[in-house]
This record gives structure tokens, sequence and C-alpha cells, in this order.
């Protein structure tokens, strides 16, 4: 743990010191009483100096702003408080009134100071007005008693300020509080102009800097609303919220602000994560940013650094907190020995009693604890998490505006092999000779390509390991914090990783489709997967429905909807169908359907024979005989075996044979096919249709399954990796 040197706490801009902290002003549940004392106390070893209590979600704080405090909900407050001037923190009460207050009724305002003043007495001794996030139009009342809303709020906050004696940290915050709300412009903005004109200049404002949630925060717009407002502000930091979207957390450092801004500013607060454990990076390395300065020493720039700041460095900011919080919080794993637990890793060779209340439930002592026996199960022991861990997690997790080196590496290599992978597959019009080896039924492919394994270079199947290694990492580091005793964090953070890991799975399976490493996933063809195989949600439902979804990814590959031709068999499509078959079969280890349909060795029946087609080319048939019998006694004399018996054909004289390559993920086209299969064949008189499918090819089994016509059917005599489907007509 870095110990900041206490003269050098605190930076100095005019008068009064440089305001540093966070504000609890999200959306959603508040922290508790306990977390925000021990936020304090973490203030101490940063060298961070202010709270800004305003959490939305407080009812008496916005919605019920003019009720006062239950006396047990004062005990609270002023235990907070009390607990805060322990720590020096500054502890700053602001209410938000702006919802419903009609500013011109003295009633009103009357209420407003009755409010503080019961704060006050708690032992408050600074305040703010918040009038974020409301309406701009007046009551009828107001628009008589004032010239514009900027004029009633300055006028009410001006009151309140002189009421409660002119404190040293009174914050206002205006409605139009970063510079895309300023209409014209900040320099033009007419409610700007009457704050910066009318607010008694011992009231500071608070702004969020371009944006509401600010990618970067410049000197040059900070300069220029200062010389609105005729003050410093103080900037409210949303860089860390994720109130906004319940998908996103952010364990990225502070940066994207140069530290020339520090004697620009009044202050920084920021604005976290809801989820309190957390943000302990966030609030880590904003202190870092706050005490760089006054280090006195530039520090080389870094290669690749966009900031070019000479005295902060994000990525060394990231690598402390990250650091501090491994050693500072029990992460790892506690294993118990007599009573005793043991703490294993470098940051933790020590032992200690069973007394923190973060440790995980111990079990009963008074019993021997179990030890397997020979050939018995050995006990689970979980690894401790470790620092790489936590950087991959912060990769993970980084900024609104950027995904950290790790994750923006896997999205990139994903998008190659994804790629690569189609456009190898375009290149099977360039095989120059395929022989069809009939006794060993399997398909040999001499092609000037011969670099290809099922067209996947050397190249990319290095990278999809590197890719799956990547996964494995993500996986491992779940497991490790899953584990961890801490479960305080782990709760704060396990919707998030529980998501991470499914998306992760999900692309690593894909992957090792297109690499031919594994049988093509049934999720890839199925309208009706488990849960877990998609992201659901209205909300996101909605989004997926307006048009440029996905144009704000932070990998910018905006989504694309395939388009898919179906048309009829014919004979030049032999070739191709081959080597669709080629690369599906060998990937499942095994050859065509007996019928040979998919080999070319017979056509199918009239009107019983349709391709589909993508932008790469061919990448899917379904082809049907109307009467399969006398082609299935043709076969069996060429190769001496067949799978069906012959009182198959009686109820189901028809066959069917159906392949689509990995890459077509949507079942519409294959459901098309089949069903266009199945009238014709039914025009033709026939009683039903059956499949020949091997155990291996899951995808084309979940497929016929899912769709509700086609039973397996029990038969004597059937090899045992092969399964028959039919459906009556």
């Amino acid at each position: 743990m870095s110990k900041p040197d206490s003269t050098k706490r605190q930076p100095v801009t005019g008068t009064g010191r440089f305001i540093s902290g966070v504000v609890e002003g999200f959306y959603g549940r508040p922290w508790t009483m306990e977390q925000r004392t021990e936020l304090f106390k973490r203030y101490v070893k940063w060298g961070l100096n202010t709270y800004l209590y305003a959490p939305k979600d407080d009812y008496k704080h916005r919605m019920y702003w003019r009720d006062l405090y239950a006396a047990e909900e004062a005990e609270q407050l002023t235990s907070l408080i009390s607990a805060a001037k322990q720590h020096d923190v500054e502890f700053v009460y602001a209410i938000s009134p702006g919802l419903d207050i009609t500013f011109s009724n003295p009633k009103e305002v009357a209420a407003l100071k009755r409010k503080l003043d019961q704060v006050k007495e708690f032992g408050c001794r600074s305040f703010s007005l918040l009038f974020d996030d409301i309406e701009t139009e007046m009551c009828p009342a107001d628009k008589q008693a004032f010239s514009s809303f900027a004029h009633a709020q300055v006028a009410i906050t001006n009151e309140v300020y002189m009421h409660l004696g002119e404190p040293e940290v009174f914050l206002f915050c205006p409605t139009d509080y970063c510079a895309v709300f300023c209409t014209p412009s900040v320099t033009q903005s007419s409610y700007l102009n009457t704050v910066g004109e009318k607010l008694l200049p011992g009231i500071d404002v608070l702004w969020t800097g371009p944006k509401v949630v600010s990618h970067k925060i410049s000197v040059e717009s900070i300069e220029e609303v200062s010389s609105v407002l005729k003050r410093a502000p103080v900037i409210w930091d949303n860089i860390h919220a994720n109130d906004y979207d319940p998908q996103r957390l952010f364990l990225g450092p502070y940066k994207d602000r140069p530290t020339d801004l520090i004697p620009k500013l009044k202050g920084v607060l920021t604005n976290p994560n809801c989820e309190f454990y957390p943000n302990f990076v966030a609030v880590h390395t904003l202190a870092t940013w706050c005490k760089a300065p006054a280090e006195g020493t530039p520090r080389d720039v870094e290669m690749g650094d966009e900031e070019q700041d000479p005295c902060y460095s994000p990525q060394k900011a990231l690598n402390l907190a990250l650091t501090d919080w491994l050693e500072e919080h029990e992460w790892v794993v506690v294993t118990l020995i007599h009573g005793m637990s043991v703490l294993p890793g470098p940051c933790h060779p020590r032992l200690k009693k069973e007394s923190s209340e973060e440790e995980p439930m111990q079990t009963d002592m008074g019993e021997s604890p179990y030890i397997p026996g020979p050939g018995e199960n050995p006990l689970y022991t979980a690894e401790p998490l470790t620092l790489d861990d936590l950087k991959l997690l912060s990769d993970l997790f980084y900024l609104p505006y950027e995904h950290g080196t790790t994750a923006r590496t896997m999205l990139q290599e994903l998008d190659w092999l994804k790629n690569q992978s189609q456009a190898a597959a375009a290149e099977t019009d360039k095989v120059v000779f395929i022989f069809i080896c009939k006794r060993r039924s399997f398909f040999y492919m001499l092609s000037s390509y011969s670099c290809f394994l099922f067209f996947q270079t050397a190249e990319w199947c290095s990278r999809a390991q590197q890719f799956d290694n990547m996964c494995e990492a993500v996986v491992q580091m779940f497991n490790r914090l899953s584990n961890a005793p801490n479960r305080s964090i782990l709760y704060d953070l396990y919707n998030y990783i529980c998501d991470i890991k499914s998306g992760v799975g999900l692309a690593r399976a894909y992957v090792k489709t297109l690499g031919g490493h594994s049988q093509p996933s049934a999720q890839l063809l199925n309208d009706d997967p488990e849960p877990w195989g998609f992201r659901g949600g209205l909300s996101g439902e909605f989004q997926r429905m307006l048009p440029g979804h996905g144009n704000r990814d932070l990998f910018r590959h905006p989504p694309m909807t395939a388009v898919y031709c179906i048309r009829p068999y014919c004979p030049e499509d032999k070739v191709k169908m081959l080597i669709i078959s080629g690369l599906v079969f060998s990937r499942l280890k095994f050859r065509s359907d007996v019928m040979d349909l998919s080999a070319g060795e017979i056509s199918p029946s009239p009107l019983c024979g349709l391709i589909l087609e993508d932008d790469l080319g061919l990448c899917g048939y379904a082809l049907a005989l109307t009467d399969a019998k006398p082609a299935a006694a043709k076969i069996q004399v060429i190769q001496s075996k067949m799978a069906v018996s012959g009182s198959v054909f009686e109820e189901f004289p028809s066959v069917i044979a159906l392949e689509m390559l990995p890459r077509v993920t949507d079942p519409s086209p294959a459901k098309r096919m089949i069903g266009q299969l199945l009238s014709s064949i039914r025009s033709s008189g026939s009683r039903g249709a059956f499949c020949e499918l091997r155990q291996s090819n899951r995808r084309m089994l979940d497929f016929y399954s899912k769709l509700g016509s086609f039973k397996l059917v029990q038969m004597d005599g059937l090899p045992q990796d092969i399964l028959v489907m039919a459906t009556s007509l």
C-alpha cells in the first residue's frame, strides 16, 4: 500500500482546499451506512476529503424532500456525519427539490430551510442544492414571479445559502450541467450566463463536462465554462457511473482528464458504480490522479499513452489500485487447519484467528476434518485469486468508451477468425480435384491450396488456439473469484462475471466449430435455444428492432443480417455438395447418409432438390427421393451394407438428406426447405419420409426434434451410431 504524504494531500486552487472524493449520486439502491463508513476509512489512506450525499433513490433526498427525518433516520445520519468528521472528511448533504417545488411559494422555501436546518442539527456543515434531471417548464405561478427558470433556481439557492450562514462548502447543480445541454452553446446559453451572473460567489457549481458521461474533459472546455460561470467548477464525474445500464460495470482507471485541469478546477467528485465494493479501482485511481501534480516528479511519457500527461499514468495508477485491492481484502481462499485460517499466496503469508466478518462461514471443528480414503474423490481445493485475475477483470469491464487491452484483443481475434473462416469457405470454388474413395467412405481433397486443413490455414489454427487460451483464462478467473472468501465483493460482481463467462463460452464453442474441433453446436441452428444461449429481456428486443442497433459498439463491427437464396438443385451442384459433405462429415468423423444422395451417386426426385446459397456461395442443401427402396437396393449392392431395413419403406417410402455449413446459424432457411420437400413428397403420393442421422450430429438431431413432426423410429439391427427419424404425411 502506498502511503500518501500528508503534506501533499490536497492541491490548492484559489481559496480553500481542492475538493476531492465521491458523490453518491446514482439511481438505484443506496449504499449502506456501514459501506459509507468504510469509504471514509479509505479516504484517510488515499488523501481524499469530501463525500457528497446525494443518492437519487433516498426518497427523502429527492421525491419526498419536504419530509423531515424520523428519529431512527436522524440517528443514522448523525452517526454517519460524525464518522466523516472523525476521518477528516467533509460531509456534504445534498437535497434535490426540483421535481415539484414551486419556487415562488414562501411555504416551499420555508420547508426547504426547515429540512436543511434539521440536517444541520445532526452536525452537518456543508450543503448542496441539486436541480439536475428535472423538467425545465415552470408552473404558471413561477412564470409570473421569475423571468426564467435560471432566475428561479438562483433566487432560492442564494436565499438558502444565506439562511445557512454562508457555509464554506455549498454546491449548486444546474439543470444544464454539461455542455451538450446548453443551448445553443456554453458561451451563449442564457441559462448558464444567468447562473454565472446571479449566483453568489461563495457557491460552487457542479459540472459533468462536455456530456453527461464525458469521454474526455479538456483544459479548454473547463476554461470556457469557467468564463461563463465566473468561477472554477467542481467536476461531477460520471466516467465510472453504471446506473444507466445493468449489464455494464467499470473497473478501469480514472483517465482522459489531464492533470493540467487541477489548477483550473475547484474539485473533482466521482459518481461511481452503483455496487459499492467494485469502486475500489475508481476511487483509488482518482486519488492517485489528484495527488499527481503534488508528487513533484514528472514521469516519462510511455509509448502509446494518449494523454501524454507527464504527471499521471492511468495504467500505473490501475496497477497500483489492483495491487492494493488484492492486499487489502480477503480475496484468497481460506484453508482450515485446526481452527486457524491459513491464507495462502505471497500476499498473505500469515495466520490469523477466525474473527473477521469477511471470512467464509466456518465448519464445526468439534469433529475431525474429513480425509478421503484410497480411491475416493480428493477434497476440492480452490485456487487463490491472483493479480493477473484482477487485471483481466478490469480489462473485461473497463470504461464506457473503451475496452481493456485483453477485451479488445479477444474481439479482434474473434472477428478475424470468423471472417477468415468465411473467406476460406469461398475458396471451395478453386478446388481442382476431388476423389472419393468408396471403400473407406472418406473424402480425399487434392487442392491447389494444400496448406488448408478443412480450408483453415496454420495461422488460423494458431490464432484460434490463442483465442481459446484467452477464453480459458476468463473461465479460470471466474472460478477463482467465485471461490474467494470475501462474499460481499463477489455478490457485487457475480452477475457481471457470470454474464461475461457465458458470452465467452458461446464464442469459444463457435470458434471450435469453425475449426472442425467439435461438432456444430445445436444452439447455432435452433430457434428454441436454452435461455443462457442468448441475451434476453424486453429492453434488448426493443433495441434490436431499432435502426442502427450496434453502431455504437466499442468494437466497431455493425451487425449484419444474412440473406439466403433457396433455388432448385441442378447437376452442376454435385461438386460443391461433395465439398459441403466432406467439410461437415469429416468434422463429425463419419461418412454421408447411406442413401448417398449428398454424394451425388443418385439424383433427387423431380422437385425434390433444393440448394441454399448466401453471399459466399453454396452453404446447404435439402434432397429427397420419393421412392427410396429401389435406390437402397442399388446402394446395398455397391457398398454391401445399409442401415434401414426393408420394413421401414412400407410406412415411410421417401428419404430426405439435409445439411448446412456451420456458418448458417439461422434455422429458418432449413425449415423452409424441409417444408417444401415434404410438400413435394406428399404430392407424389408418399405416406411418409425418413432420414438417417449419426448420433454425433447433434446439430441435425436437435433440428429435426424441434420441428415436432419427426420422431425416432425404433428398429432392430441398426448400427450403434445410426438413428432414424421419420414423419408421416
